[in-house]
């Protein structure tokens, strides 16, 4: 009777044996490690960063819908590296500076404040998670400022809804308040120390900066 034979021959030979170094060899798989991860955030915000340099908030975007392309295009990158962690914790809280935008009622405000004897100066998100309050502002050097107040409620890792409450146009020595208009939803869709990108539920983009300064009412 024949010997029934439970390994392959292979295995008999010595472990030194070229036949069997190639049979049990495999290259390891690279791993994929924080560093690396790390790595391919700040490429992919650095290519972004550098798509939106020229384009004056987004004013030139609005005509160039190649360019335009091109950034979305990045800004979904940015999501893919972010779409796993959580954006509507503490880290939200900021005093956020516009960098780009697609949203066209601030462009048009930027653009067209020339004609009421200023010049648009910074476009901020201000934020505070803890009091679930949000304000949108757009200031007028040196004493003007637009803004409006919204309260805010996290709706998931990524989403926060919002309601308008009221709006405020202020000079250095007078206010008129305006109504409330609205409610809506924006996802943060990443988040580092440096930049939030974001999108709304209009199909807008933002991309802002942690401002170097807290802007209180």
């Amino acid at each position: 009777m024949a010997t029934l034979c439970l390994f392959p021959p292979v295995l008999l030979k010595p472990k030194n044996s070229p036949k069997f170094n190639h049979y049990f060899h495999t290259t390891p798989k690279p791993k994929i490690t924080c560093s690396s991860i790390a790595t391919q955030s700040q490429s992919a915000k650095q290519h972004l960063l550098t798509l939106i340099s020229d384009q004056d908030r987004g004013l030139k975007t609005q005509k160039d819908p190649e360019k335009r392309a091109l950034i979305i295009q990045a800004i979904n990158a940015m999501a893919e590296l972010g779409k796993d962690t959580v954006t509507t914790d503490n880290s939200l809280s900021a005093t956020w500076r516009l960098l780009w935008t697609t949203e066209k009622e601030q462009l048009f405000i930027i653009e067209k404040a020339p004609f009421f004897g200023s010049q648009a100066g910074d476009v901020l998100q201000v934020i505070d998670v803890g009091n679930m309050t949000l304000n949108n502002v757009i200031t007028f050097p040196p004493d003007g400022v637009f803004f409006v107040r919204s309260n805010i409620e996290i709706a998931s890792s990524q989403r926060v809804n919002f309601r308008f409450t009221s709006a405020v146009l202020r000079g250095k020595s007078w206010e008129i308040p305006l109504p409330p208009f609205g409610q809506g939803w924006f996802e943060s869709v990443y988040v580092d120390d440096d930049i939030r990108v974001a999108k709304d539920i209009r199909g807008d983009y933002l991309v802002v900066d942690r401002a170097p300064y807290a802007w209180r009412e």
